[in-house]
C-alpha cells in the first residue's frame, strides 16, 4: 500500500457482499484499503463487471474481478479484466508508473 500511495494510487474495492460481510473479511485478511458495499449492483451494472458464469454446470451472474485505473479528473485510464491475484500488482504498478511520467 505504501508503494501505491507514493504513485498517489487510492486503491477501493467493490462488491455486492454486505457492509458486515466486508468488515469480517477486512479483519479476517487484514485488509489495508477500503472495500466498498453494492448489494444493488449499481456500480458492478455501471463498470460492466457482472457477467453469466456457470457455477456447478448452472448459469449464474457473478463479478468478472476487475480492475480500473481512474486518473484524477475521473476518466478511466486503463482497465484490467479477468484478474488473476497473483502477479496482477506488477501490472498495476507498471501501468502507474507509465501514468504517471
Amino acid at each position: 500500500m505504501k508503494e501505491l500511495e507514493k504513485l498517489n494510487a487510492v486503491v477501493l474495492g467493490v462488491s455486492r457482499d454486505s457492509i458486515i460481510s466486508h468488515k469480517k473479511f477486512i479483519e479476517k485478511y487484514e485488509i489495508p484499503f477500503v472495500l466498498l458495499s453494492d448489494t444493488e449492483e449499481v456500480v458492478c451494472s455501471l463498470y460492466g463487471v457482472l457477467k453469466e458464469k456457470n457455477m456447478y454446470g448452472r448459469k449464474v451472474m457473478g463479478i468478472e474481478r476487475s480492475t480500473f485505473i481512474i486518473n484524477e479528473e475521473g476518466y478511466i485510464e486503463k482497465i484490467f479484466r479477468k484478474v488473476r491475484v497473483d502477479g496482477h500488482i506488477e501490472s498495476i504498478f507498471d501501468a502507474l508508473k507509465s501514468n504517471n511520467k
